[in-house]
């Protein structure tokens, strides 16, 4: 049987459960996967859906100078074939914009790839179109095989758009997981009906049940599950935290790893909140759904950076509302797109601690308004956002494209 190559930045990695849910439920549609990762495992972590998953992992080098032996027989390779003049030409012209180590290592390593791809390989599909993307439309260069792209966040908004107008213009097709997304990539595309909206959505038999609020609990128990990045907004949250001060009796339970977790603990202890905060680090989706069980309120203060860099849709704000706890996040991105201020959530500005203060006190002095949240957010959540739909619709895709070039 007929593989695709998904190319992935690492797996498994735990922050990136939408992507090992898209694999696992194509290779449950039928359609078979080498799964190839750019980089090595760091997470000791690893979630149920990636144990799940059957197929074969090829890790490329992740530093080309790791591995000599097998970059440099990928380079000689690769000069060997026709179509490397070609790859060249288009190498040589991305160089003269982005003339970076990242951009050379990108080349070695679709060379390694493009040699080492299996014969039963026909197609590359890509998570991001940033680095992942540029290894598939190099490798597509070298070995004629067509490519198509899952789009999400940071990789459409750090991505300079002459890049992204190339790539658009070399997939074959590509999806994108929030209607915010779409608009933009269709406006940079000579062919916008080529990317398609597909909400990647949720697996709901593989969540928890929803749960009840606990009304009149004393302490408000505030979760939230994210990496320790700027945008996630956490720095934000402290400083409402601290805004509060006595009026509320509070724990609040963070569950990530991230290069900004030294940062924010240092912050929290400045702050005075330190007792009140249990960092639990980079944990298992077991783990997470346990904390949102005894959670009163779920928050995500997601900003935009300086880069550009945002959230699209989070899976934890799904999950967090499929089992019934109350969210409350910001008007970023697609965010607006999943929750509806004051009817399956509550929304404030990004980056405004003041904002977001008010509304912990709005909610928490309000446990028939959080439960009515809770509740209205799980129906709503499950009644849009099933991953079936979306797995079913990029399976299609993927058949239809493929049939149409076995036939030709």
């Amino acid at each position: 049987m007929p593989r695709i190559a998904t190319l992935v930045k690492g797996y498994p990695p735990l922050s990136e459960t939408f992507i090992a849910q898209e694999i696992l439920g194509l290779e449950r549609r039928g359609v078979a996967q080498l799964v190839v990762s750019l980089r090595h495992p760091t997470d000791k972590h690893v979630h149920a859906v990636n144990k799940a998953i059957a197929a074969e992992v090829l890790y490329l080098p992740e530093y080309l100078k790791d591995e000599p032996a097998r970059v440099s027989a990928g380079r000689r390779w690769a000069e060997e074939q026709p179509t490397f003049p070609a790859l060249w030409k288009t190498f040589s012209a991305d160089l003269r914009r982005d003339n970076t180590v990242n951009r050379w290592r990108r080349l070695g390593q679709a060379c390694v790839l493009a040699r080492e791809l299996p014969d039963d390989v026909d197609w590359l599909h890509t998570h991001f179109l940033h680095t992942p993307a540029s290894v598939a439309r190099y490798t597509s260069i070298l070995t004629g095989l067509p490519w198509s792209f899952s789009a999400h966040a940071k990789d459409i908004w750090t991505t300079p758009q002459w890049e992204l107008r190339e790539k658009l213009r070399d997939a074959a097709w590509g999806a994108t997981c929030t209607r915010a997304n779409l608009d933009y990539l269709r406006s940079l595309s000579a062919e916008p009906g080529a990317v398609h909206l597909v909400y990647h959505g949720l697996a709901f038999d593989d969540l928890p049940k929803p749960r009840r609020s606990d009304v009149g609990a004393t302490r408000l128990r505030i979760a939230s599950v994210g990496r320790a990045v700027e945008k996630k907004g956490y720095a934000d949250l402290l400083r409402a935290l601290a805004l509060l001060g006595d009026k509320i009796d509070w724990r609040f339970d963070h569950v990530g790893g991230g290069p900004h977790s030294a940062r924010l603990k240092a912050q929290a202890e400045r702050l005075g909140l330190s007792e009140n905060i249990v960092w639990h680090g980079a944990r298992d989706r077991a783990f997470v759904f346990d904390i949102l069980a005894k959670a009163d309120l779920f928050v995500l203060p997601s900003r935009i950076t300086a880069s550009g860099d945002r959230d699209g849709l989070p899976n934890v704000l799904m999950e967090a509302q499929a089992m019934g706890v109350p969210v409350l996040s910001t008007s970023v991105s697609a965010i607006p797109e999943l929750v509806a201020h004051t009817k399956t959530g509550w929304l404030v500005p990004q980056k405004d601690p003041a904002a977001l203060a008010e509304a912990i006190r709005i909610l928490a002095s309000d446990a028939p308004l959080r439960r009515r949240l809770g509740e209205a957010g799980s129906r709503d959540v499950r009644s849009r956002f099933a991953a079936a739909p979306g797995l079913d619709r990029l399976a299609g895709l993927l058949r239809a494209d493929r049939r149409r070039i076995a036939a030709e």
